[in-house]
């Protein structure tokens, strides 16, 4: 198997992880406002999980095949790259964040914790969705 094909395997395999974060990052909200903390905790878990798998694949595609140049017409180009531009400094930004969230939440500051995940979830929701969306532009719409 060529560098490639693990390339285009691995990108596919980490949208499937996006989407898995998403998911879960949404039953998490609608079970804590439910007050359903155990399964809130096991969804928070799963999102955590998904998005570290992520981040280490994606490591591992980038180090085999590097970057991608986007195909499709300009216009649809210009789009791409402000979507993929706000992605990369919003993925960055949301790391700090979890590890913040997780932090509070081992030292059991539940408040603090409420309160900065008011606003992590948006982003790292936003990381997740338009993950799908570069994928999707990347590798089926002019791939």
């Amino acid at each position: 198997m060529t560098a490639e094909a693990i390339g285009e395997a691995l990108a596919a395999v980490n949208a499937g992880l996006n989407l898995t974060s998403t998911v879960l990052l949404l039953a998490g909200v609608r079970h804590i406002r439910r007050r359903q903390i155990r399964k809130h905790r096991r969804c928070m878990i799963g999102a955590v999980t998904a998005s570290a798998l992520f981040l280490a694949l994606y490591l591992l595609r980038f180090s085999l095949t590097g970057t991608h140049a986007f195909e499709g017409p300009e216009l649809v180009r210009r789009i791409y790259l402000a979507i993929l531009f706000s992605h990369m400094v919003l993925a960055a930004a949301v790391v700090p964040l979890v590890l913040r969230l997780l932090y509070l939440l081992r030292r059991r500051k539940f408040k603090a914790h409420g309160r900065l995940a008011r606003w992590t979830l948006p982003v790292w929701l936003y990381v997740s969705v338009t993950g799908l969306f570069v994928y999707f532009m990347l590798y089926h719409a002019y791939g």
